[in-house]
């Protein structure tokens, strides 16, 4: 039975958090780099981690020992690219959770789509799956699920989630071209979970113990749940939930969004607790800001629209169609012609708007890359803006990074950091997933990125471990 962990001198924490895509393992680990933690996300274009045998399948999770060495507390992130494998995500999942573990994470995050978009059962059984398998957990796992993101209007009410009060399916991810949403009730999505709806009442720490007694009451005894959901519509609600994981120790997993993990990076404590100021924005003095937008998501098409419209002097915006990206001396003929002197401040590249379904969508995603990286090697850019996880994660790979240094965000949901390894050591980078934010925020972080304030500005390297 799952009991309460005592609070003795506390042992060093390092966490591993585990994500279906690159926007969603960076946006998941800037809720902990703000908070204090040295955080490092790991990327795939690393060399392959040499763990011996897996014989669940391999995972290439990129470099997750360059993480924070010899730091007490520390954490590294990793995208498993699993958000539309299906069943597949099972392994793949725990192939990555055993890998972090085996690095001396005591902790496990795992960062799911805030509009449980994919394959959110095969995530959650393979993380299962690892810790049963004696991945440093002593007693039985459970994984405790909250999607909710207030701050991005993502909530979860009667075991139903929300956004902006809709139901999922009612909105753009009942519309996603590659793992559309079919109904909001957790306990469809989870079939077998228990929804505990109540929180409890008072002090979050009065609150969590509540809902920690209702957890070990659900999944205690060998037929109980193995997973449970929980309720939050508000940030008060997602700190009772890190209360009750942070009392019930490793074996409970918090499965959620970021709006959960930046909770719990305030529970699970950092020593030293020293969180950053990070208003600023690490990015060079001289080229253009890329915005690479693959995500065809209806926010992120406003917010280009927004931005496209908000600068219109300094700006051009490259759309290459389907029939240039699937061609390469097309695709050279066309970049040829579309990025001529005098290059322009901000270049927006986006997907070609028609939705050809989950098959088409990798090799969107790596034309895309392509261009974006011919772009950089004609001439230099100042940053890029990654717009939509399957972009980012196919830039990355093309650059051959090994990881991000992570130093904060430039808004909700926006985080950055600067490239590690590759041909493209150096870069700003910034992501934000594709449903995330207001019309004005791509305008509001390309305005940062292209006029950082002096007085704020960082190399954010000099805070890697």
């Amino acid at each position: 039975m799952l009991e309460p962990v005592p609070e003795p001198a506390r042992a060093p924490v390092r966490v591993g958090v585990v994500a279906d895509d690159l926007t969603g393992s960076a946006d998941t680990a800037v809720q902990f780099a703000t908070a204090g933690w040295p955080t490092v996300l790991a990327l795939p274009g690393g060399p392959p981690v040499d763990d011996g045998p897996v014989d669940d399948g391999p995972v290439d999770d990129g470099p997750v020992d360059d993480g924070p060495a010899g730091a007490a507390d520390g954490v590294v992130a990793v995208s498993t690219d699993a958000r539309a494998l299906g069943e597949g995500a099972r392994a793949v999942t725990a192939a990555a959770v055993r890998r972090l573990q085996g690095r001396g994470a005591s902790h496990l995050y795992l960062k799911v789509d805030s509009t449980l978009r994919g394959s959110v059962a095969s995530q959650v059984a393979g993380a299962l799956d690892a810790l049963d398998d004696g991945g440093g957990v002593d007693r039985r796992a459970v994984a405790v699920v909250c999607p909710a993101y207030p701050a991005m209007g993502r909530t979860v009410v009667d075991g139903v989630a929300l956004v902006g009060g809709r139901r999922l399916e009612e909105g753009p991810a009942g519309l996603d071209p590659v793992t559309p949403v079919v109904t909001s009730v957790l306990g469809e999505l989870l079939p077998g979970a228990v929804h505990l709806g109540h929180l409890g009442a008072g002090p979050p720490e009065r609150a969590g113990r509540a809902l920690l007694a209702a957890v070990l009451a659900a999944t205690s005894g060998r037929d109980g749940a193995r997973v449970v959901t929980v309720d939050a519509g508000n940030e008060a609600d997602l700190d009772v939930v890190a209360a009750a994981v942070a009392a019930g120790g490793p074996a409970l997993v918090p499965v959620g969004s970021a709006g959960l993990a930046g909770a719990l990076a305030t529970r699970w404590r950092c020593t030293p607790p020293s969180p950053r100021q990070l208003t600023g924005a690490p990015v060079r003095r001289a080229g253009a800001v890329l915005v690479l937008v693959s995500s065809l998501h209806d926010v992120a098409r406003e917010q280009t629209g927004v931005l496209r419209t908000g600068r219109p002097g300094a700006i051009a915006h490259l759309a290459p169609s389907h029939a240039v990206l699937a061609d390469d001396g097309a695709r050279a003929r066309w970049l040829a012609a579309a990025d001529g002197p005098p290059r322009p401040d901000v270049l927006v590249l986006t997907a070609p708007a028609e939705r050809q379904g989950a098959a088409a969508a990798p090799g969107v995603a790596a034309a895309l890359a392509d261009v974006a990286a011919a772009l950089h090697g004609r001439e230099p850019l100042r940053a890029v803006v990654a717009v939509g996880g399957d972009g980012a994660e196919a830039l990355v790979r093309r650059w051959g990074a090994t990881g991000l240094a992570v130093s904060g965000a430039l808004a909700e949901g926006v985080p950055h950091g600067v490239l590690l390894g590759g041909v493209a050591a150096g870069l700003p980078l910034a992501t934000k997933a594709g449903g995330f934010g207001a019309p004005g925020t791509l305008l509001d972080v390309v305005r940062r990125l292209s006029h950082p304030p002096t007085d704020h500005t960082t190399d954010p390297r000099r805070d890697l471990p």
